[in-house]
């Protein structure tokens, strides 16, 4: 990559690492759905210049359909989930188990899109997961109000992400990565409209919450899409991907300090676990590395 290439790839990681920090301030009061509501709708007004051509509307209108289903599996619900998270856990703990969407991309694909699991990605995975314990062993409470339901939140929305990655792949691999992103997001505004109108929280939402929820917009999403465009097109997919392994650092570092999130040991050494695994798993680690698909905007 050129200098260029590693700045944008620098702040494309940082703006999306700091999605979680502003879903943990906005989330709590404003509620998951309506802040992701928020997000994907004002994203969708700024992405919607993207398509200002016949031939991009036209792919949106053929894909309409497939492009609305990828929009609910790739937004709405992780969104929501990781919105969800966020309002009980830390900003940079949630962004680590998120960081493990690439092996359940790796294994819903070997389940149901008939993509083989090669012999060392089984080591990267047990790897990933094994991460993944030690992050949250301590904190899976499933009582009323634990821990434990927020983390199957996040796996939740990494299993969704699983599940994009290979449709999209299989299903829409023929179009453009503006058309992905804006007609994505353009059917996850709307399908959020009314439901967030219904969730809308009771009590008055604090200057803070409506700050972080329009930078989430306007940097997180608007931003960082312009960004992934500009990396994907000058660099290529390989070096893309590579902004899901420097996600969770930014997203910790973000979080303290910002928030004042501490960071242990339990959580460094899980992190290392965690993308050391994903890294063996997606190929990142190997001399033979299969040539990367490129990831989609999130």
């Amino acid at each position: 990559m050129t200098a260029s290439d590693t700045l944008k790839l620098v702040l494309l990681s940082s703006l999306w690492g700091l999605s979680f920090i502003f879903m943990r301030v906005a989330s709590p009061e404003f509620g998951a759905v309506p802040v992701v509501m928020i997000r994907m709708g004002v994203g969708a007004l700024l992405l919607l210049p993207l398509l200002a051509s016949l031939h991009y509307l036209r792919q949106v209108r053929d894909n309409i359909g497939r492009l609305a289903l990828l929009g609910f599996v790739n937004h709405v619900v992780p969104f929501s989930l990781l919105a969800l998270a966020t309002t009980q856990l830390e900003a940079g703990f949630t962004s680590l188990i998120n960081a493990t969407t690439p092996i359940f991309t790796a294994l819903i694909g070997a389940a149901w899109f008939a993509t083989p699991i090669r012999r060392r990605q089984y080591l990267g995975l047990a790897l990933a997961f094994v991460g993944v314990y030690v992050l949250s062993a301590d904190r899976l409470d499933f009582q009323l109000g634990g821990d434990g339901w927020y983390i199957l939140a996040i796996l939740g929305a990494t299993f969704c992400y699983g599940i994009a990655g290979n449709y999209s792949k299989t299903h829409l691999g023929h179009l453009p990565v503006r058309v992905l992103a804006a007609g994505s997001c353009s059917m996850s505004g709307l399908m959020l409209l009314a439901p967030g109108i219904l969730m809308w929280p009771q009590q008055a939402v604090s200057i803070e919450a409506w700050g972080s929820a329009l930078a989430m917009a306007v940097l997180s999403t608007t931003l960082a899409f312009l960004l992934f465009f500009s990396l994907l097109a000058s660099a290529g997919a390989t070096a893309a991907s590579t902004v899901t392994f420097l996600v969770p650092v930014s997203a910790l570092l973000w979080g303290y300090l910002l928030l004042d999130e501490t960071l242990g040991l339990r959580t460094l050494v899980g992190m290392a676990i965690t993308l050391a695994g994903t890294a063996v798993a997606t190929g990142m680690l190997s001399p033979g590395r299969d040539k990367a698909t490129r990831p989609l905007p999130r």
